[in-house]
């Protein structure tokens, strides 16, 4: 598997991260098919979150690996805490109660990567860098970053977390592109114009942030997958033929669209079946073309001014 560096350290990570997301809902053994299907290619890098399952995603992963120092050694992995029922918490001590919790259910000492999940209205950055500072200094947590944070929250954190904020894991699909579409309505009067992130995509890139997008499939917000739905025929002609020029399925090409973006990100996967998600590694093999990259865009309804 085609690797990159993590952010600006030193962490060789797979272009393509494994989703743990719904593993709650799949047997001991199908988790291990699944997990198998990652390893085998060299997908070594498995995404969590303490709200999978309500913990039990992280739980059955452990079971499903047979957790131990050796297997422990073959893997990179990502968690993300901060979301609680009916509110969002980043102060100190919920983060550092959610990452003993997320270590015991993964049955680990250390995380790879905590991220924290979706931006605390309350947050007191002092105290993220004094969470953050304590993980490190304890070995529970070897880097750091976020998800669903524009510019100016990022800077915020910067200003008093000590540690490099590797990761932003952000929604983007080729469907879900404002982020990358904004980019081409500088000045418009048209509602393609509107900054809806901050500007979130070119600050990564110049911060060196990697950004993870998650649900790489979705159009809307959890509405549904665009591969293969009527909603989108065009689309779906476009990438089929992609698809049978490079002899891949049209999963592939979505995610081969991702990665062709010289921001180099790492997608998160989400599916649950070892077919699909062999379908979805192989996207780390297909470089699409300038022109193939524009006519998957222009296919899912966007324009250039």
């Amino acid at each position: 598997m085609r690797t990159i560096k993590l952010g600006n350290s030193n962490l060789d990570v797979p272009v393509v991260a494994v989703g743990m997301m719904r593993i709650n809902t799949m047997s001991k053994a199908e988790v291990q098919t699944l997990i198998g299907t990652a390893m085998d290619v060299g997908a070594n890098f498995f995404d969590h979150a303490d709200i999978y399952g309500n913990g039990t995603c992280e739980e059955i992963f452990a079971d499903a690996v047979g957790m131990s120092s050796s297997v422990r050694d073959t893997m990179i992995l990502q968690s993300k805490c901060g979301i609680r029922e009916g509110m969002f918490d980043f102060s100190k001590e919920h983060i550092l109660d959610s990452v003993d919790n997320i270590l015991k259910r993964l049955n680990t000492d250390y995380l790879d990567i905590l991220l924290l999940h979706r931006p605390d209205a309350l947050v007191e950055p002092e105290e993220v860098a004094a969470a953050f500072d304590q993980l490190e200094q304890e070995g529970k947590v070897r880097h750091f970053g976020v998800s669903n944070q524009h510019p100016r929250q990022i800077e915020l954190l910067k200003k008093f977390v000590r540690q490099p904020l590797v990761a932003n894991q952000l929604q983007l699909s080729i469907t879900n592109a404002t982020m990358i579409t904004q980019g081409f309505n500088v000045n418009m009067e048209n509602d393609e114009a509107v900054n809806r992130d901050g500007g979130i995509l070119d600050y990564c890139r110049l911060n060196d942030i990697t950004i993870q997008p998650w649900s790489p499939f979705q159009f809307g917000f959890f509405e549904g997958v665009f591969l293969d739905n009527p909603k989108f025929p065009e689309l779906n002609a476009k990438i089929d033929e992609i698809a049978a020029k490079y002899g891949v399925s049209n999963t592939t090409i979505a995610i081969a669209w991702i990665l062709r973006h010289p921001a180099k990100m790492q997608p998160v996967t989400g599916t649950t079946t070892p077919e699909r998600l062999a379908d979805c590694l192989k996207a780390a093999d297909v470089h699409l073309t300038r022109e193939e990259w524009y006519a998957i865009l222009l296919a899912a309804g966007n324009t250039l001014p």
